[in-house]
C-alpha cells in the first residue's frame, strides 16, 4: 500500500470535534470502471425526495452530524464519532420534528452507532442495497446536514472500491473497507447516506481527505462505510454483541 501523502484523512464532525485527524489512507488495486448510464436531473431530483424523508440531523453537547433510519421499528444509523459516548441525543426529521433518541450502543472500531427515537411514528425506514454491490463510476447522492444545513444533497459518482482507511481514534490501528467518493461530503454529513441512483443506501459517509486538519473540507475525496458492513455492525450492536 502507498500512503497518501499530501493529505490527512479527516472525521466529517461539524462541532467541537470538527476536523481531528482521523486516521491514514492507502492505495488499493484499482478495479475497472463502470458503464454506467448517466441519469437525467429530474431523475435525480426524484431519488432524493424519496430518501431525504429518511434522513435526520443528530445533536450532541459536544457536536452535529447525520443519520438514517434504517429498519422498521425507526431505529437510526449514525457515526459512532457523532455519539461520541453520549447516551442520549437529539434527532430532528426531515419535517422539522425534534425527537430524543437514546444511544443502544456503538462499535468505535467500524465507526457505528445505533440510535432509537422516542417514537417510531412517521419514521420511513430507507432502503438499503445490503444485496449488491456498488461499481466504479455509479453515480450517487450524499445527504445529510453539513454545517448543520439539513437536507443538503450533493452529487458524484463512486470513484472506487474497497479502499484501506483507518477510521476514528479508538480504531486500534485497524483498517476497514471504505468506498471512495468525489460527491461533496462536509462537517456535519458524518453519518448521512450515501445512496445509488435507485435511492438504495450503499453506505455511511464517514471521512473526507483534507489538505488543511484545521480547516478541513471537501476535497473531492470522501470515505463512506459499505452499508453491508454497517448493518452487520449494527445487528451486533441490536444484539448485545
Amino acid at each position: 500500500h502507498r500512503p497518501l501523502a499530501t493529505a490527512v484523512l479527516a472525521a466529517v464532525l461539524a462541532g467541537g470535534l470538527a476536523g481531528y485527524a482521523a486516521g491514514a489512507l492507502g492505495d488499493d488495486d484499482p478495479v475497472p470502471a463502470s458503464a454506467s448510464a448517466a441519469r437525467a436531473p429530474g431523475d435525480l431530483q426524484a431519488v432524493a425526495a424519496r430518501v431525504l424523508p429518511s434522513v435526520v440531523s443528530v445533536q450532541t453537547d459536544r457536536g452535529q452530524g447525520s443519520g438514517f433510519v434504517f429498519d422498521e421499528r425507526g431505529r437510526i444509523l449514525t457515526n459512532a464519532h457523532v455519539v461520541d459516548g453520549s447516551s442520549r441525543v437529539s434527532v430532528e426529521l426531515q419535517d422539522g420534528r425534534r425527537l430524543t433518541a437514546e444511544v443502544i450502543g456503538d462499535d468505535p472500531a467500524h465507526d457505528v452507532a445505533v440510535l432509537e427515537p422516542e417514537t417510531s411514528r412517521g419514521l420511513r425506514a430507507a432502503d438499503l442495497a445490503t444485496g449488491t454491490r456498488p461499481a466504479v463510476g455509479d453515480t450517487v447522492l450524499a445527504i445529510g446536514s453539513p454545517l448543520g444545513l439539513s437536507g443538503t444533497v450533493t452529487s458524484g459518482i463512486v470513484s472506487a472500491l474497497d479502499r484501506s482507511v483507518r477510521l476514528g481514534e479508538d480504531s486500534g490501528g485497524g483498517r476497514q473497507r471504505a468506498l471512495q467518493t468525489d460527491a461533496s461530503i462536509n462537517p456535519g454529513n458524518s453519518g448521512g447516506p450515501l445512496v445509488d441512483d435507485e435511492g438504495r443506501v450503499i453506505g455511511i459517509n464517514t471521512a473526507i481527505a483534507t489538505l488543511d486538519q484545521n480547516r478541513g473540507g471537501s476535497i473531492g475525496i470522501g470515505f463512506a462505510i459499505p452499508v453491508g458492513d454497517a448493518v452487520e455492525a449494527a445487528r451486533t450492536i441490536i444484539d448485545g454483541g
